[in-house]
């Protein structure tokens, strides 16, 4: 089967997350400065290059941004490392890249610690639940509780009664469940137990939301494309990750029960249904996840994934050039299926948070 732009650039940064941190490590110390003070500005010195880090949900998308980019008239390189949405906070706090990337908004601490920063939500997109059983269809129905359950450690068994009841017709093995995480801080974690939370009282109470939330059972792996390593190479095993990994690698994905009762994939229509109910938080980010049953065919792991940049910043005609590209029509084409064009509203408040940027 032929890979598309999008699986394509999947595969591409599973295979290069290394060299993704090695130019950025590079290009970082080229600028001789991790000063976190509001008015610095990291990354290269190369006022022709931009360098940004974090979040491995959106990292298939910056990459086809890149690689179209450069070729446009502003001829701009874009060098993305993904390393995960608490590095790209941690990284453009201490100012050692030019942007940052989370699915998470960041803590009122962060933002603290970040010094102006601004959040900016440049890409939709759903987190896949994906498992690897022997002699086990594609298209297990799963639901929250049952998820948290799982990630638990109350279910164990894919035979499991909790498991069976919600797959009448489907013969389930009594192989163990070996769930998967991530070990690293992650945006996509926070998106999963952010979910598990408001479906789950047992999970809310005992773990929580989080970008590196203490998994209660399980194995840990760095990175979405370590984790759905991880997964592939065992018999039993449960994953997450950005939905564009189960296409580029031909995986098994469940469908997940919304508020409705109604078992969803994260299609791109049902990915912008979240997005149409999605509520404002206090800071300015939206939450899409576990939408209400209003909204009857919402993927309910559906979330925004944020650029976070500063106010100031020494390259700011040329960052902000870069962003509207990516929020405008053009970048947004580069994302569907698996990454929906943002809404109209959402982009142009994603265009009035960008004018604030400034030298």
């Amino acid at each position: 089967m032929e890979m598309n732009g999008m699986q394509r650039v999947t595969k591409t940064v599973a295979l290069g997350v290394t060299l993704a941190l090695v130019a950025v490590a590079a290009a970082c110390g080229s600028s001789g400065s991790s000063s976190s003070s509001g008015s610095g500005g990291g990354g290269s010195s190369n006022s022709k290059v931009l360098v940004g880090a974090g979040s491995t949900f959106v990292a298939p998308l910056v990459q086809s941004w890149a690689g179209a980019y450069v070729k446009t008239p502003a001829a701009v390189t874009v060098t993305y490392g993904a390393i995960g949405s608490g590095g790209g906070i941690d990284q453009i706090t201490a100012r050692t890249v030019d942007f940052g990337a989370s699915d998470a908004p960041m803590t009122p601490d962060q933002a603290t610690a970040c010094k102006s920063c601004l959040q900016i939500p440049w890409a939709l997109g759903g987190v896949s639940i994906e498992y690897n059983v022997k002699g086990v269809p594609n298209n297990l129905k799963l639901t929250g509780p049952v998820l948290a359950d799982i990630y638990l450690g109350n279910i164990s068994s894919w035979n499991d009664p909790a498991i069976a009841k919600l797959n009448p017709g489907v013969s389930l093995p009594s192989t163990h469940i070996t769930p998967i995480y991530r070990s690293d801080g992650s945006g996509t974690s926070f998106v999963l137990t952010d979910y598990l939370s408001a479906v789950s009282p047992d999970w809310a109470s005992k773990v929580g939301a989080s970008t590196q939330p203490t998994f209660p059972t399980g194995t840990g792996a760095e990175h979405s494309s370590g984790v759905i390593a991880a997964m592939q190479a065992t018999d039993g095993a449960i994953t997450y990750s950005e939905v564009s990994y189960v296409a580029a690698d031909h995986l098994n994905a469940a469908l997940i029960a919304n508020a409705a009762g109604n078992y969803e994939s994260p299609t791109e229509k049902a990915i912008l249904a979240a997005a149409a109910v999605g509520t404002t938080r206090p800071d300015g980010t939206i939450k899409l996840v576990n939408p209400p049953a209003s909204a009857s065919d919402a993927y309910p792991l559906s979330s925004y994934t944020y650029v976070i940049v500063p106010e100031t910043s020494p390259k700011a005609s040329v960052l902000k050039a870069f962003l509207n590209y990516a929020v405008g029509p053009t970048g947004q084409a580069f994302g569907p299926p698996a990454y929906p064009a943002l809404p109209t509203a959402v982009a142009t408040s994603a265009k009035t948070l960008i004018a604030k940027i400034h030298s």
